[in-house]
């Protein structure tokens, strides 16, 4: 694959992190709407959980589409599509006076944002050799861990002056943004392959081929574990932050924030130690970590000390680990593949969300009242990822790094 270089490499890296974050950024700012959601619509909270468990299940679905078209058309045309059909979908989400229908439509809506998450990876192998991609991906890591701080608390703040429905208002003015700005300044970075064929046997052959990859499937999993720990966090949090401990939404809002800026610190502290130590031994170290917060959080409940300070300073350790994990083991999983660095990014992102929309699925469904079923998931992720990296990472090709 032809790789490119441009003088607009602050406005690509600006677009490509806006295009990874219209995902994460769907799934934030209506986090503090969830009690608000469920008194609208005369229904218990946890259903509607279900609509943020929808929106993964999307994502992991939709990402295997998109991953063969970018290889096949090129990653702008594809691209486009995907960001029309999000704003179509946001646009119905507006409308909505049901539950069931925010479900259907967020799992749409989730089909048209993946395609930004699966291009955004691809196009950085299209650009980057695989250390130079561990520090990019940091880059867009800074945009997605950006979101977290600011879509809760401006959803808090919609909240506070207006109806839920103004936060999709919000989601639908981001995704025509984004839309313009590729149309007109992301330049594209692989013209595709007219030899690439679409037909189902020959899509499953080169996912196969991608999956029985050592190193994609080893980092594959090892990242998508570790991340799926976020996820249940994301689905508990609006409970155990404002029913459970009786935060405000303004307050859920900045407690959410200050979590956040956990995965900010990381991503830039990462970009450096990348010139002194390499993605595999960072990544390592930083499940270790994880995994310790996680002994720490069990031990809390267990001893029935996790107060809400406790439990706020141990959720910001463990997203701190996830700063170093996901950048590094992406870049690792993504490093043997060119021509097919679609669909490598596609069964990737789907690999995430689907263990992703599990973790959030089982938070959901083993909820009862209480904070163990959110820190319960979150510490056995960081675990079984800790338990592959040191088991399965032996195996896996690294010479890149």
């Amino acid at each position: 694959m032809q790789r490119q270089h441009t003088s607009n490499r602050t406005v690509i890296l600006l677009i490509l992190g806006l295009l990874s974050a219209v995902g994460p950024f769907s799934i934030d700012m209506y986090l503090p709407a969830f009690q608000t959601i469920a008194n609208d619509f005369n229904i218990p909270v946890d259903k509607v959980q279900l609509s943020l468990t929808s929106f993964f299940i999307g994502i992991a679905f939709g990402q295997l589409i998109y991953g063969p078209l970018l290889d096949k058309y090129g990653r702008k045309k594809p691209l486009l599509v995907g960001l029309l059909i999000y704003i179509v979908a946001t646009l119905l989400c507006i409308m909505t006076r049901d539950i069931e229908h925010l479900i259907a439509l967020r799992f749409l809506q989730a089909l048209g944002s993946c395609a930004g998450m699966v291009a955004s990876r691809a196009m950085i192998q299209d650009y980057y050799e695989p250390r130079e991609a561990a520090r990019v991906f940091s880059l867009l890591m800074l945009v997605i861990a950006i979101s977290p701080i600011l879509a809760p608390s401006a959803g808090a703040l919609l909240l506070n002056h207006l109806d839920w429905h103004y936060i999709f208002v919000s989601l639908l003015a981001i995704g025509i943004i984004i839309l313009v700005a590729t149309y007109f300044y992301l330049p594209e970075s692989y013209k595709g392959s007219a030899d690439f064929s679409l037909r189902p046997k020959a899509i499953v052959g080169k996912f196969w081929e991608v999956l029985t990859n050592k190193t994609f499937l080893i980092y594959c999993l090892v990242g998508s574990i570790a991340s799926s720990g976020l996820y249940a966090y994301l689905a508990g949090s609006s409970f155990v932050m404002q029913q459970h401990y009786g935060l405000s939404q303004t307050q859920y809002g900045l407690a959410f924030a200050f979590v956040a800026s956990a995965m900010i610190f990381a991503t830039q502290v990462n970009r450096a130690l990348l010139k002194k130590c390499s993605s595999p031994q960072i990544s390592k170290i930083a499940n270790i970590w994880q995994s310790l917060i996680a002994l720490l959080m069990f031990a809390g409940l267990l001893t029935d000390t996790l107060n809400f300070p406790i439990l706020l300073g141990l959720i910001f350790c463990y997203l701190l680990g996830h700063g170093f994990i996901f950048p590094n083991t992406s870049a690792m999983a993504l490093s043997p593949f060119k021509a097919l660095a679609g669909s490598a990014s596609a069964l990737l992102g789907c690999v995430q969300m689907a263990i992703g929309a599990l973790t959030s699925g089982l938070v959901s469904f083993f909820h009862n009242g209480t904070i163990f079923p959110m820190v319960i998931v979150m510490g056995v992720a960081a675990l079984l990822s800790l338990f592959i990296h040191f088991f399965g990472g032996k195996s896996a090709d690294t010479a890149a790094f």
